[in-house]
């Protein structure tokens, strides 16, 4: 598995535990156990995210992609990788722009709260000269609402 050092580092790199930092190995290997998953230590997760080891078992792969929040087939399966890479670079980019952030606090808001937060981030960009971003649902909203012709 030659990818599998980039994949787990790239894992490693972008999904990080809440609060933004990135996880070490030894709470990988912890969480792991306390979740009943296969025995395994900080020492050799490290082994295997530098390549050092390349060679380890389907438990092992299938307790690190449970841990990291993707499919095991993200090891194994290329088009399955290639979606999983996209998000995460993705989740990189909000995160690294501060979005996911922004995100966050706005869970839980009512929908008129979030349109008026909206509406403060459109002025914003307009001031600062961004061009404007369309709403993709209110567009998917008004396009089934189209009039459609009297029949008959």
């Amino acid at each position: 598995m030659p990818d599998l050092a980039a994949k787990l580092d790239r894992l490693f790199r972008t999904v990080h535990r809440p609060g933004g930092a990135e996880s070490s190995y030894e709470e990988v290997a912890r969480t792991i156990r306390e979740k009943g998953g296969p025995t395994i230590s900080a020492t050799y997760i490290w082994q295997l995210r530098t390549g050092k080891r390349d060679n380890p078992t389907k438990s092992h792969l299938e307790a690190l992609a449970d841990f990291f929040g993707v499919s095991p087939a993200y090891f194994f399966d290329e088009s399955v990788s290639k979606r999983v890479d996209a998000q995460l670079q993705l989740l990189g980019a909000m995160r690294d722009s501060g979005v996911d952030q922004i995100a966050l606090r706005s869970f839980g808001l009512s929908a008129d709260t979030l349109q008026a937060i909206a509406q403060i981030i459109e002025n914003a960009r307009k001031a600062e000269g961004l061009p404007t971003v369309r709403d993709r649902g209110r567009k998917k909203r008004a396009s089934r609402t189209k009039r459609r012709p009297a029949r008959g």
